[in-house]
């Protein structure tokens, strides 16, 4: 299908972005990599008056190690991970999330900022975050400010997001030594949307028992889900079987999934208990 008539605006910096929000309100939307956006005003889910683009605003593409954290520009496109010296080396999680989103084409194209400003839980970026305890950077009207990850996700393509502002950044905590991470996916076809996936981000003591956990759910609730109860219940134990079946049976209990083409409740359930048993297998012997 066509989309309806809009018209497209091209600032050249964030302050002028932001003043074209102000401008138009409800009627404007953001377009970054348009991989979500551009399929929804096809279908006229999204009818936007005014499409902002900000792909020419410089200085929103890197990826860098600064100040403590791993800090990624609003418009990195997915594709940049896979090049990434620094990504490949220490942050396994993000590489295995980027690699099973769409295909190499809608990769090139689509940015990490975007994936997680659409607010959508089938996306994979949300639960790797939640795992990861990121930090949402925004800009808008009255400045800069950081929303915790948890905050960040309102609803079903809902955000803490305010109508003036764009994400500008996400910040990741430098993982200390003995940390790592997993992501596995179900999914119908190769680059589908997941059934089910599960992220997570381990960080062990000497003795191998875990200091602290980060456990994401995708695609089994109205919003991403963090497993708050499998991540405190792993806090300080070693992960022994009993430990790790423990866990997934917690993260499954905090899933709420839909049934719908891509299966029923209760199977979407025992996905989680079993991708979670396995990523967690999988997090602890990269950290080890």
């Amino acid at each position: 299908m066509i989309p309806p008539a809009f018209e497209y605006l091209r600032p050249n910096t964030i302050p002028e972005a932001v003043a074209l929000l102000q401008q138009h309100g409800d009627e404007a939307k953001i377009l970054s990599g348009g991989q979500s956006l551009i399929p929804m005003m096809k279908l006229r889910l999204a009818r936007p008056g005014f499409l902002i683009d900000i792909n020419r605003i410089p200085g929103l593409a890197y990826i860098r190690e600064e100040g403590g954290f791993l800090k990624i520009g609003g418009l990195t496109r997915e594709s940049d991970f896979e090049a990434s010296a620094v990504v490949k080396s220490r942050y396994p999680l993000l590489l295995e999330t980027a690699a099973v989103i769409a295909d190499p084409q809608v990769r090139n194209l689509a940015t990490v900022g975007g994936n997680l400003a659409h607010g959508d839980p089938a996306n994979d970026h949300p639960a790797t975050m939640l795992a990861l305890g990121a930090q949402i950077v925004v800009t808008g009207a009255q400045g800069e400010r950081v929303i915790p990850i948890e905050s960040f996700f309102v609803s079903l393509f809902t955000t803490a997001l305010k109508p003036d502002e764009i994400l500008t950044e996400i910040r990741i905590p430098v993982p200390p030594a003995k940390s790592s991470g997993a992501y596995l996916k179900v999914e119908r076809k190769v680059g589908d949307f997941a059934t089910v996936a599960v992220a997570v981000q381990l960080t062990l003591d000497g003795a191998g028992a875990v200091l602290r956990a980060g456990i994401g759910l995708t695609n089994v609730g109205p919003r991403p889900v963090k497993a708050q109860k499998a991540e405190d219940f792993l806090k300080g134990k070693k992960l022994d079987d009993a430990a790790i079946t423990q866990a997934a049976q917690l993260a499954a209990d905090d899933a709420h999934p839909s049934s719908d083409l891509r299966g029923p409740a209760d199977y979407k359930k025992a996905l989680v208990k079993e991708l979670t048993k396995r990523a967690i297998a999988k997090a602890a012997g990269r950290a080890k």
